[in-house]
Protein backbone atom coordinates (compact mmCIF):
# COMPACT_ATOMS: atom_id res chain seq x y z
CA UNK A 1 0.00 0.00 0.00
CA UNK A 2 2.80 2.08 0.83
CA UNK A 3 4.53 1.81 -2.46
CA UNK A 4 1.33 2.86 -4.40
CA UNK A 5 0.93 5.84 -2.46
CA UNK A 6 4.74 6.48 -3.03
CA UNK A 7 3.97 5.87 -6.98
CA UNK A 8 0.59 8.01 -6.96
CA UNK A 9 2.05 10.79 -5.46
CA UNK A 10 4.83 10.91 -7.63
CA UNK A 11 3.01 10.45 -10.65
CA UNK A 12 0.81 13.32 -9.43
CA UNK A 13 3.97 15.45 -9.03
CA UNK A 14 5.19 14.49 -12.37
CA UNK A 15 1.52 15.96 -14.08
CA UNK A 16 1.94 19.43 -12.18
CA UNK A 17 3.71 21.23 -14.84
CA UNK A 18 0.98 19.35 -17.31
CA UNK A 19 -1.88 21.60 -15.47
CA UNK A 20 -0.23 24.42 -15.08
CA UNK A 21 -1.96 25.59 -18.97
CA UNK A 22 -5.25 24.93 -18.14
CA UNK A 23 -6.42 28.31 -18.69
CA UNK A 24 -8.82 27.61 -21.57
CA UNK A 25 -11.75 28.23 -20.00
CA UNK A 26 -10.84 31.43 -18.85
CA UNK A 27 -12.87 34.51 -20.87
CA UNK A 28 -10.76 36.46 -23.41
CA UNK A 29 -9.61 39.50 -21.69
CA UNK A 30 -9.99 37.69 -18.67
CA UNK A 31 -6.35 39.42 -17.05
CA UNK A 32 -6.74 42.53 -18.92
CA UNK A 33 -5.91 45.29 -16.01
CA UNK A 34 -5.98 49.15 -16.54
CA UNK A 35 -2.70 49.08 -15.78
CA UNK A 36 0.31 46.99 -16.71
CA UNK A 37 1.65 44.90 -13.89
CA UNK A 38 5.33 45.01 -12.99
CA UNK A 39 6.82 41.69 -11.24
CA UNK A 40 9.20 42.22 -8.82
CA UNK A 41 11.93 39.99 -7.48
CA UNK A 42 13.27 39.23 -4.16
CA UNK A 43 16.50 38.66 -2.38
CA UNK A 44 18.87 36.09 -4.66
CA UNK A 45 16.40 37.22 -7.43
CA UNK A 46 17.59 37.15 -11.15
CA UNK A 47 16.31 36.80 -14.71
CA UNK A 48 16.63 33.39 -15.37
CA UNK A 49 18.84 30.59 -13.98
CA UNK A 50 20.20 27.14 -15.69
CA UNK A 51 16.62 28.34 -18.05
CA UNK A 52 14.92 28.63 -15.35
CA UNK A 53 12.99 32.46 -15.19
CA UNK A 54 12.73 33.77 -11.44
CA UNK A 55 8.62 34.12 -12.44
CA UNK A 56 8.56 30.92 -13.70
CA UNK A 57 5.79 30.81 -16.55
CA UNK A 58 4.06 33.77 -14.67
CA UNK A 59 4.40 36.60 -17.01
CA UNK A 60 3.46 34.10 -19.91
CA UNK A 61 0.36 32.81 -18.03
CA UNK A 62 -0.76 36.88 -17.29
CA UNK A 63 -0.40 37.51 -21.09
CA UNK A 64 -1.63 34.59 -22.42
CA UNK A 65 -5.02 34.74 -23.34
CA UNK A 66 -6.24 37.42 -25.80
CA UNK A 67 -5.95 40.86 -24.58
CA UNK A 68 -3.83 39.63 -21.57
CA UNK A 69 -1.97 41.91 -19.08
CA UNK A 70 0.59 43.86 -20.57
CA UNK A 71 3.36 42.27 -17.97
CA UNK A 72 6.94 43.75 -17.38
CA UNK A 73 10.11 42.05 -15.35
CA UNK A 74 11.74 45.26 -13.13
CA UNK A 75 15.56 44.86 -13.15
CA UNK A 76 16.74 45.64 -9.43
CA UNK A 77 19.46 44.66 -7.24
CA UNK A 78 19.79 40.97 -6.48
CA UNK A 79 20.75 41.96 -2.61
CA UNK A 80 20.85 45.45 -1.17
CA UNK A 81 18.04 47.39 1.36
CA UNK A 82 14.76 47.93 0.50
CA UNK A 83 15.02 51.12 -0.28
CA UNK A 84 18.02 51.03 -2.72
CA UNK A 85 16.14 48.35 -4.11
CA UNK A 86 13.12 50.51 -4.55
CA UNK A 87 14.87 53.64 -5.94
CA UNK A 88 16.01 51.29 -9.38
CA UNK A 89 12.32 49.97 -9.11
CA UNK A 90 11.35 54.01 -8.67
CA UNK A 91 13.52 54.99 -11.72
CA UNK A 92 12.61 51.65 -13.89
CA UNK A 93 9.22 52.26 -13.25
CA UNK A 94 9.83 56.17 -15.08
CA UNK A 95 11.77 54.69 -17.49
CA UNK A 96 8.64 52.65 -18.57
CA UNK A 97 6.50 55.73 -18.50
CA UNK A 98 8.72 58.10 -20.10
CA UNK A 99 8.66 55.36 -22.91
CA UNK A 100 4.99 55.70 -22.70
CA UNK A 101 4.75 51.78 -21.64
CA UNK A 102 2.53 52.80 -18.60
CA UNK A 103 1.13 56.10 -16.31
CA UNK A 104 0.81 53.48 -13.64
CA UNK A 105 1.48 50.48 -12.60
CA UNK A 106 0.30 47.13 -10.61
CA UNK A 107 3.43 46.26 -8.26
CA UNK A 108 3.49 42.46 -7.17
CA UNK A 109 6.56 41.80 -5.57
CA UNK A 110 7.53 38.36 -4.30
CA UNK A 111 9.59 37.84 -0.67
CA UNK A 112 11.50 41.37 -0.65
CA UNK A 113 10.05 42.81 -3.50
CA UNK A 114 6.96 43.69 -1.24
CA UNK A 115 9.02 46.33 0.54
CA UNK A 116 10.51 47.32 -2.12
CA UNK A 117 7.54 47.97 -4.11
CA UNK A 118 6.23 49.68 -0.92
CA UNK A 119 9.21 52.43 -0.68
CA UNK A 120 8.18 53.63 -4.22
CA UNK A 121 4.25 53.84 -3.18
CA UNK A 122 5.90 55.80 -0.25
CA UNK A 123 7.89 58.04 -2.60
CA UNK A 124 5.29 58.43 -5.31
CA UNK A 125 1.91 56.98 -5.19
CA UNK A 126 0.84 58.77 -8.17
CA UNK A 127 2.75 55.92 -10.19
CA UNK A 128 1.65 53.10 -8.48
CA UNK A 129 -1.97 51.55 -8.78
CA UNK A 130 -1.71 48.69 -6.05
CA UNK A 131 1.08 46.90 -4.45
CA UNK A 132 0.66 43.13 -3.98
CA UNK A 133 2.85 41.49 -1.26
CA UNK A 134 3.17 37.48 -2.78
CA UNK A 135 5.01 35.69 0.75
CA UNK A 136 6.34 38.86 1.07
CA UNK A 137 8.57 40.44 4.13
CA UNK A 138 6.27 42.12 5.60
CA UNK A 139 7.26 42.34 9.50
CA UNK A 140 11.02 40.35 8.83
CA UNK A 141 11.93 36.68 9.23
CA UNK A 142 13.17 34.24 11.52
CA UNK A 143 15.67 33.39 9.59
CA UNK A 144 17.04 36.49 8.71
CA UNK A 145 16.61 36.93 12.93
CA UNK A 146 19.12 34.02 13.25
CA UNK A 147 21.89 34.69 10.65
CA UNK A 148 22.54 37.99 12.65
CA UNK A 149 22.53 36.68 15.74
CA UNK A 150 24.57 34.21 14.60
CA UNK A 151 26.76 36.78 12.50
CA UNK A 152 26.64 39.96 14.82
CA UNK A 153 27.75 43.42 12.86
CA UNK A 154 31.24 43.77 13.36
CA UNK A 155 32.25 40.14 14.24
CA UNK A 156 34.73 37.49 12.35
CA UNK A 157 31.34 35.60 11.69
CA UNK A 158 29.46 38.17 9.90
CA UNK A 159 32.72 39.20 7.60
CA UNK A 160 32.61 35.10 6.59
CA UNK A 161 29.16 35.23 5.97
CA UNK A 162 28.93 38.01 3.55
CA UNK A 163 32.03 36.48 1.74
CA UNK A 164 30.00 33.64 1.20
CA UNK A 165 27.05 35.89 0.12
CA UNK A 166 28.32 37.95 -1.62
CA UNK A 167 30.41 35.21 -3.75
CA UNK A 168 26.74 33.41 -4.01
CA UNK A 169 25.10 37.07 -5.40
CA UNK A 170 28.05 37.72 -7.82
CA UNK A 171 27.82 34.20 -9.53
CA UNK A 172 24.00 34.74 -9.57
CA UNK A 173 23.98 38.18 -11.39
CA UNK A 174 27.23 37.23 -13.62
CA UNK A 175 25.39 34.24 -15.11
CA UNK A 176 21.48 35.61 -15.11
CA UNK A 177 21.40 39.04 -13.74
CA UNK A 178 22.33 42.42 -14.16
CA UNK A 179 25.99 42.51 -13.53
CA UNK A 180 25.92 46.48 -13.38
CA UNK A 181 23.67 47.04 -10.92
CA UNK A 182 25.40 47.61 -6.93
CA UNK A 183 25.05 44.77 -4.67
CA UNK A 184 24.86 44.41 -0.52
CA UNK A 185 24.26 41.24 1.01
CA UNK A 186 24.41 42.85 4.09
CA UNK A 187 22.20 45.48 3.69
CA UNK A 188 19.72 43.00 2.54
CA UNK A 189 19.98 41.07 5.69
CA UNK A 190 19.98 44.38 7.93
CA UNK A 191 16.58 44.84 6.10
CA UNK A 192 15.19 41.33 6.32
CA UNK A 193 15.60 41.17 9.83
CA UNK A 194 12.50 41.84 12.16
CA UNK A 195 14.33 45.37 13.40
CA UNK A 196 14.96 46.30 10.15
CA UNK A 197 11.37 45.77 8.93
CA UNK A 198 10.44 47.09 11.95
CA UNK A 199 11.61 50.90 11.63
CA UNK A 200 11.04 50.78 7.64
CA UNK A 201 7.16 50.39 8.34
CA UNK A 202 7.62 53.25 10.69
CA UNK A 203 8.82 55.15 7.47
CA UNK A 204 6.24 53.26 5.18
CA UNK A 205 3.42 52.18 7.22
CA UNK A 206 0.85 51.77 4.16
CA UNK A 207 -1.23 48.12 4.10
CA UNK A 208 0.48 47.27 7.14
CA UNK A 209 -1.66 45.61 9.63
CA UNK A 210 -1.41 46.18 13.53
CA UNK A 211 -1.75 42.37 14.23
CA UNK A 212 -2.09 39.35 11.71
CA UNK A 213 -5.00 40.05 9.96
CA UNK A 214 -5.73 42.67 7.37
CA UNK A 215 -4.16 46.03 6.54
CA UNK A 216 -5.77 49.27 5.14
CA UNK A 217 -6.93 47.89 1.70
CA UNK A 218 -7.10 51.33 0.10
CA UNK A 219 -4.32 53.92 1.51
CA UNK A 220 -4.19 57.89 0.27
CA UNK A 221 -0.65 58.63 0.21
CA UNK A 222 1.01 61.70 0.38
CA UNK A 223 4.38 61.17 -1.74
CA UNK A 224 7.84 61.90 0.04
CA UNK A 225 9.43 62.44 -3.06
CA UNK A 226 6.14 64.28 -5.25
CA UNK A 227 4.11 65.56 -2.25
CA UNK A 228 1.07 64.57 -4.56
CA UNK A 229 -1.46 62.30 -2.86
CA UNK A 230 -2.86 59.57 -4.58
CA UNK A 231 -4.73 56.38 -3.51
CA UNK A 232 -2.93 52.94 -3.59
CA UNK A 233 -4.61 49.54 -2.84
CA UNK A 234 -2.76 46.72 -1.24
CA UNK A 235 -3.21 43.43 -1.37
CA UNK A 236 -1.29 40.30 0.03
CA UNK A 237 -1.23 36.12 -0.16
CA UNK A 238 0.99 34.08 1.01
CA UNK A 239 1.63 30.12 2.16
CA UNK A 240 2.41 27.76 4.63
CA UNK A 241 3.88 24.65 2.88
CA UNK A 242 7.58 23.90 3.38
CA UNK A 243 8.13 20.25 1.53
CA UNK A 244 5.64 20.16 -1.57
CA UNK A 245 6.83 18.41 -4.09
CA UNK A 246 9.58 15.43 -3.67
CA UNK A 247 10.62 16.40 -7.86
CA UNK A 248 11.59 19.58 -6.67
CA UNK A 249 15.92 19.71 -5.74
CA UNK A 250 15.31 23.19 -4.22
CA UNK A 251 12.84 21.74 -1.49
CA UNK A 252 15.38 20.02 1.04
CA UNK A 253 17.00 24.08 1.38
CA UNK A 254 13.43 25.54 2.16
CA UNK A 255 13.00 22.02 4.27
CA UNK A 256 16.35 23.27 6.44
CA UNK A 257 15.98 26.80 6.60
CA UNK A 258 12.11 26.74 7.85
CA UNK A 259 13.95 25.19 11.24
CA UNK A 260 14.61 28.35 12.06
CA UNK A 261 10.54 28.52 13.10
CA UNK A 262 11.07 25.36 15.04
CA UNK A 263 9.38 25.65 19.03
CA UNK A 264 7.51 28.99 17.65
CA UNK A 265 4.26 27.69 16.69
CA UNK A 266 4.59 30.16 13.36
CA UNK A 267 3.03 28.95 10.28
CA UNK A 268 5.57 29.75 7.55
CA UNK A 269 6.42 28.85 3.62
CA UNK A 270 9.96 28.05 4.91
CA UNK A 271 11.49 31.67 5.41
CA UNK A 272 8.83 34.04 6.35
CA UNK A 273 5.96 33.95 8.78
CA UNK A 274 2.55 33.88 7.36
CA UNK A 275 2.18 36.67 9.84
CA UNK A 276 4.65 38.54 7.97
CA UNK A 277 2.93 37.87 4.41
CA UNK A 278 0.03 39.78 5.67
CA UNK A 279 -0.81 43.25 3.70
CA UNK A 280 -4.13 45.32 2.94
CA UNK A 281 -6.35 43.29 1.91
CA UNK A 282 -4.99 39.25 2.49
CA UNK A 283 -6.31 36.96 -0.56
CA UNK A 284 -4.98 34.06 1.32
CA UNK A 285 -2.07 33.12 3.70
CA UNK A 286 -2.42 29.55 3.91
CA UNK A 287 -1.70 28.11 0.17
CA UNK A 288 0.13 24.84 0.54
CA UNK A 289 3.55 26.74 -1.05
CA UNK A 290 6.59 27.13 0.34
CA UNK A 291 8.29 30.21 -0.45
CA UNK A 292 9.89 29.32 -3.95
CA UNK A 293 6.38 28.01 -4.90
CA UNK A 294 4.90 31.82 -4.76
CA UNK A 295 6.95 32.17 -7.89
CA UNK A 296 6.05 28.87 -9.58
CA UNK A 297 9.15 27.23 -7.75
CA UNK A 298 12.03 25.46 -9.80
CA UNK A 299 10.53 24.48 -13.21
CA UNK A 300 7.55 24.72 -12.15
CA UNK A 301 7.79 21.74 -8.97
CA UNK A 302 4.88 22.42 -6.76
CA UNK A 303 2.56 20.84 -4.55
CA UNK A 304 0.12 19.23 -6.84
CA UNK A 305 -2.68 19.35 -4.50
CA UNK A 306 -2.84 23.34 -4.39
CA UNK A 307 -4.08 25.79 -6.87
CA UNK A 308 -1.54 26.40 -9.25
CA UNK A 309 0.18 29.66 -8.60
CA UNK A 310 -0.03 30.68 -12.51
CA UNK A 311 -3.78 30.43 -11.66
CA UNK A 312 -3.65 32.24 -8.22
CA UNK A 313 -1.90 34.95 -10.66
CA UNK A 314 -3.98 34.80 -13.25
CA UNK A 315 -7.04 35.11 -10.79
CA UNK A 316 -5.16 38.50 -9.37
CA UNK A 317 -4.86 40.09 -12.44
CA UNK A 318 -8.95 39.46 -12.81
CA UNK A 319 -9.16 41.00 -9.27
CA UNK A 320 -7.57 44.08 -10.47
CA UNK A 321 -9.27 44.15 -13.42
CA UNK A 322 -12.21 43.95 -11.29
CA UNK A 323 -11.36 46.95 -8.94
CA UNK A 324 -10.55 49.16 -11.97
CA UNK A 325 -6.91 48.97 -11.91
Amino acid sequence: MKKIFAASAITLACLAPIAQNAHAADPAGYTKTKYPIVLVHGIFGFDTFQGAPYFYGIEDALKQDAGGATTYIATVSAAGSNEARGLQLYNYLKSLRAQGKGTKFNLVGHSQGSPTARWVATQDPGIVASVTSVDGVNKGSRVADIVRKVAPAGTVTEAIAKSVADGFTWFLVKISGNPTMQQSTIDALNSLTTPGLTAFNSRNPAGVPSGCGDGAWTVNITGKTTNATSAVNFYSWGGKGNLTNPLDLLDPGIGFLSLAFTGSGLANDGLVSTCSQRLGRVIRADYLMNHLDAVNGWFGWVSPFETNPKTVYRQHANRLKNAGL
